[in-house]
This record gives structure tokens, sequence and C-alpha cells, in this order.
């Protein structure tokens, strides 16, 4: 059972590697003995995560890659492909947020988080997927990181995070009806509130707190209780799942409609 659920030797890519959920994506599939493509804008970052990858006995590369921008995503796919050989695995994490009131945002603030979180994991998804259908053995997982908060609404001032990431959650469904044919798996993680350095000022703000607190676990979560919803996904455990987008929040969604 346990070889059903390992990464040993797969190829995979983790975006928004630098900080945040997606170092600990990383980390988790090297320490599962996956080969990691760490990809990123802060590249000194992930030198310095493969490093670290690197003395725990995992094997990591770093890849400087901006995810909103269609060259540099065909550049840093291809320099993935040279390095590890091919894709197995995609983590699409790459995300950003601008919080604050809706009649204060402008295009530029439109752009900016739809060209990350939606834009560039369509991009990136793209082009992984024609390598993954062009390898010799064709098939692979892609894995996007939505939120829980696309599913319904939520008192934060963040209306383009809460489109992109709708938005993201019937891309992986429309991806993974078309991939099916070629043996690539399009599933999603909708993580609810987790604390990282993304979201943890917020979290200690009188909002934050309230939010928590009708969390019905009554907490934020861990950034290593969404390992198991990765490696099921990263897996061949999850080989008869896609389009399916898991929920990862504490019971969150279960009073957030």
């Amino acid at each position: 059972m346990k070889e059903r659920f390992g990464v040993r030797g797969k190829r995979a890519i983790v975006t928004g590697a630098s900080s945040g959920l997606g170092r600990r994506f990383a980390i988790t599939l090297a320490g599962e003995g996956a080969r990691v493509a760490l990809v990123a804008r802060r590249v000194e970052r992930l030198e310095a995560l493969a490093r670290e990858i690197g003395a725990a006995g995992g094997e990591a590369v770093a890849i400087g890659m901006d995810v909103s921008d269609g060259a540099s995503v065909r550049n840093g796919i291809a320099r993935v492909v040279e390095r590890l050989g091919g894709i197995d695995v995609l983590v699409n994490n790459a995300g950003i947020v601008i919080h604050k009131p809706l009649l204060e945002h402008d295009e530029a603030d439109w752009d900016a988080v739809t060209g990350v979180n939606l834009r560039g994991a369509y991009l990136v998804a793209l082009e992984a997927a024609r390598c993954m259908t062009a390898q010799g053995e064709p098939g692979g997982s892609i894995i996007n990181i939505a939120s829980v908060i696309g599913h319904g609404r939520v008192a934060m001032q963040i209306p383009e995070y809460m489109a992109a990431k709708g938005g993201l959650v019937q891309l992986t469904r429309a991806m993974g009806a078309e991939l099916a044919r070629h043996s690539v798996r399009v599933n999603a993680i909708a993580p609810g509130y987790i604390e990282t350095d993304f979201n943890r000022e917020f979290l200690r703000t009188e909002q934050g707190a309230r939010l928590v607190r009708g969390i019905p676990q009554r907490r934020a979560g861990r950034p290593e209780e969404l390992d198991g919803a990765l490696l099921l996904l990263a897996s061949d455990a999850s080989s008869f799942m896609t389009g399916s987008v898991i929920t990862v929040d504490g019971g969150h969604a279960c009073t957030s409609v």
C-alpha cells in the first residue's frame, strides 16, 4: 500500500517554491524520493532551498521562471526537461494576493493577481501537459493549488484572488476532462486557512481571528497537513482521479455558503 502512494524517482515541478506552501510541497516531495525542480522568480531563495534539500539527502534544482510570462514559462519548462529528463508531476502553486477594499482596486491589480494565479497556472499546466504527452511513456499528474475561498463567499477584500481561484477550479475540471485521453490527470487541492508567511499577518488581525473562530476545528491549518493530499495526487494511488478538488480546510467550506 505504501508504494502506491510513493513518488520515488518521479520528476516533479513545484512553482512558487521559494516560500510558503510551495516550499513545503517541494520539501515533502523530495523527502519522499522525487527529483524536484524548484520554480519561482527569486532564484537565490530557490538555490538555498536546493542546498537544504540536498543536505537532507534529496535532489532538487533551481529554475528561474515568471509564470505570468509565456516566454519565461516555455524556457523554464525546457530547462526543467533538460535537467530532469522529463516531467511526471506538476504542482501549480505560484500565487499572489492584493488585500484592500474593492473600490481601491484598479486594472493593474486585476492584471497582476489573475496574471499569476490563473493565467500563470494555465500557461504552466499547458506547457507541462505538452511535455507529458510527448514523453516516451505519456502521462502525468497536474496538481493545481486552488483555495477554499474559490467555492464560496468570504469576508476578505481580495476580489481578484477569489475570481482567479474560482477560475482555477473550473480550469482543473476542463483540463482534467480533455487530458484524460492522454493519461494526464489534473486535480486540485483547495486549502483553507493554512498559516504561512503569505497570511500570517492577516490571521493575527481581529478579522483573521474572527475567521479562524468560524472554522469548525477552531484553528488554522499547518502546512504539513496538506502532505497527504499532495502525495495522493502526485502518486499512482490517485490513478482513477481527474478533475477532482480535494478540500483541506478544517471544515471551513461547510460554513461559508
